[in-house]
């Protein structure tokens, strides 16, 4: 796993490396669920793995150690104490995050040793494992909304040897108690960075949380930090994926009868284009499209370009018919290729970036904007909520 970490660029020669290779995942996860469903098939279906169980060894060790995200707790169950064996219906509603992005992150945290690290979002415990092997464990809170994934993650922490605090408690609220941090790292996505968090953070030091819309498909990650002399700035950088959203944050989705309509619905318009959809790795367009265009999804799984707008039933779908044109068919009350290359114009004449200015206001208003400022957008003003933790 490592190894395959670090060919991807994910993870570098460092403390977090030499963590993971030491780290037996198989003590934070000695459980975890397989899905045995279909594809559309309902109720889903999930097989629960046991690591005390021989006949779930080899199945568990390649779902441990394969990188991809760890499904661990199903519709808010106590993990500790739990029976192996097949569940249904309801939904998954804690898993640990592919590695990839967690190793990524961990090592832009930039762990040492002695320092005071705040985990948000404990999930299976993962971040919190390499934080208490780098840093040391009585520096680490990690911190969660449920009691079922603390007590659990407390539990195995202290099978591996470490004793960090275990907290149950809303994470945009923090850990006040044991403030300041010098790193914090929020492990689901938010809306806004949460201003109790940025209050705990401790001069020369860093936070990192994903930033999202109501869309999923175009992500920001918010740098924070807090200069030796107090002061905070911060910045919100295109990044290709992001965490899970945070609980109750609200989420839109093209469905799969939605992108039936897309392939099969007449269209209302169809021009042959010479201007070429922006490319994916455009990132801060598409991140700006995100905050400003609004209830525009991306089908990644399409060929080609494709959005639609379930709002509304818009929809977007391009094809390249030469090296140099474009097929674009539209449907719906919105002119989302317009909407996008009238953006794109923009955010060419705005330097093309892929990191924005966070302006973090002290009444908690927050504001992005290109360093040159012709590019702009607020952030929602963030409000207490309890939000779960996806890793």
């Amino acid at each position: 796993m490592v190894a395959r970490l670090e060919a991807s660029g994910d993870l570098r020669p460092g403390p977090v490396r030499e963590a993971l290779l030491v780290l037996p995942r198989e003590v934070l996860m000695p459980q975890a669920y397989v899905r045995r469903s279909a594809d559309g098939e309902t109720p889903r279906r999930w097989d629960l793995l046991d690591w005390a169980s021989p006949q779930d060894r080899g199945e568990l060790r390649r779902v441990l150690y394969g990188g991809a995200s760890v499904l661990v707790q199903h519709e808010g169950e106590p993990l500790l104490g739990r029976e192996r064996g097949c569940r249904s219906g309801a939904s998954i509603t804690s898993m640990s995050t592919v590695m990839g992005l967690t190793a990524s992150l961990l090592d832009e945290l930039d762990l040492r040793p002695g320092q005071r690290m705040l985990d948000v979002g404990t999930g299976a415990g993962v971040t919190a494992a390499v934080a208490c092997q780098v840093c040391g464990d009585q520096g680490v809170v990690t911190l969660d909304r449920d009691r079922h994934l603390t007590r659990a993650a407390a539990a195995r922490l202290a099978d591996l040897g470490f004793l960090p605090e275990a907290v149950c408690g809303a994470g945009d609220e923090g850990c006040p108690a044991r403030a300041p941090f010098d790193r914090i790292l929020v492990s689901y996505a938010v809306a806004g960075v949460p201003p109790a968090l940025v209050e705990q953070l401790a001069p020369g030091n860093r936070l990192l949380a994903h930033v999202t819309t109501v869309s999923p498909s175009w992500p920001g990650l918010a740098v924070v930090e807090r200069t030796s002399d107090g002061h905070v700035r911060a910045e919100l950088r295109a990044v290709e994926f992001a965490h899970r959203a945070g609980h109750g944050m609200e989420r839109i989705w093209l469905t799969e009868e939605f992108r039936q309509r897309i392939t099969a619905e007449p269209d209302t318009w169809t021009q042959r284009s010479m201007l070429a959809p922006p490319a994916n790795t455009d990132r801060g367009l598409w991140l700006a499209a995100g905050h400003l265009l609004g209830g525009l999804v991306r089908d990644f799984g399409a060929e080609h370009l494709v959005i639609g707008a379930p709002g509304c039933g818009s929809w977007l779908r391009v094809e390249p018919l030469s090296e140099r044109r474009w097929n674009v068919v539209t449907h719906g009350p919105r002119d989302i290729w317009k909407e996008i290359q009238d953006l794109a114009a923009l955010w060419r004449a705005a330097g093309s970036p892929g990191r924005y200015r966070l302006i973090l206001e002290p009444d908690g208003g927050q504001r992005v904007a290109s360093e040159c400022g012709r590019l702009k957008w607020c952030l929602p003003v963030p409000r207490p909520s309890d939000e779960r933790a996806a890793s």
